[in-house]
């Protein structure tokens, strides 16, 4: 499984703009708990396949050391069978010596195959040592991408619900602007301020009609006088 495979789909979640995403969402809030659930999951999902590349690696590597433990093996069965060739054929008995020489060669003939097996498994085991560590890389940076995504739906979510709330102020304000309760208010103080000019009214007939009355009483005062004074003229006493 190559890395692309593995990371390709976590990796192209990662780079999405997770904003212009909000903009067509219904509800963002949801949409970012989705969004962050499946990126959880898809982050779960190459875990177990790095998981499995790593454990693969570590096959060949055990394999790779049985290969170079084995040619050592042999070579020291060979270097064996053949001082013990060396001995048979110092001793007298060629035939015994030989013997001990094929079994040498056979010793060689193994540990070359286990060479030749250790030294093709290094060029593989280099190369998924490089991706293991790649793949290990992209790991660590999708679990920081995932801790961005999280930091980053609290964030969203508390400004989308200060909006809200503004907004919700803001209908309130114009609905009192449209419908305001004080223009009542306005209209029984004109009310008020008409009695008040009626009671200001029938005050000031009231003072009228007294200041007539004590005007007249002033008038018949003055009469009286001059009638006295007159009745007096003609009593000879004035």
């Amino acid at each position: 499984m190559t890395k692309q495979t593995i990371l390709g789909r976590v990796t192209q979640l990662a780079k999405a703009n997770i904003n212009a995403l909000l903009d067509q969402a219904e509800d963002p809030q949801k949409m970012l708990d989705q969004l962050i659930r499946d990126y959880t999951s898809n982050i779960a999902e190459a875990e177990q396949a790095v998981a499995a590349t790593i454990g693969n690696l570590r096959l060949m590597e055990q394999d790779h050391k049985e290969d170079v433990e084995a040619a050592a093996e042999w070579g020291a069965k060979a270097l064996a069978a053949s001082r013990k060739a060396d001995e048979l054929r110092g001793a007298g008995s060629a035939v015994e010596a030989d013997k001990f020489d094929n079994l040498a060669k056979v010793a060689l003939g193994r540990q070359l195959q286990s060479e030749q097996e250790a030294k093709t498994a290094m060029p593989t085991i280099a190369s998924q040592t490089e991706v293991v560590d790649k793949l290990k890389s992209g790991l660590d940076q999708m679990k920081a991408k995932l801790s961005e995504l999280k930091a980053k739906r609290d964030e969203l979510v508390a400004r989308a619900t200060s909006a809200q709330a503004q907004n919700q102020m803001m209908d309130a304000v114009k609905n009192i602007d449209v419908l305001d309760p004080t223009s009542e208010l306005s209209r029984f103080e004109d009310k008020v301020r008409r009695e008040e000019a009626r009671a200001l009214g029938k005050q000031e007939l009231a003072a009228s009609s007294l200041d007539a009355q004590f005007e007249q009483l002033d008038s018949l005062g003055a009469s009286a006088e001059v009638e006295a004074r007159l009745a007096a003229l003609k009593a000879g006493t004035a």
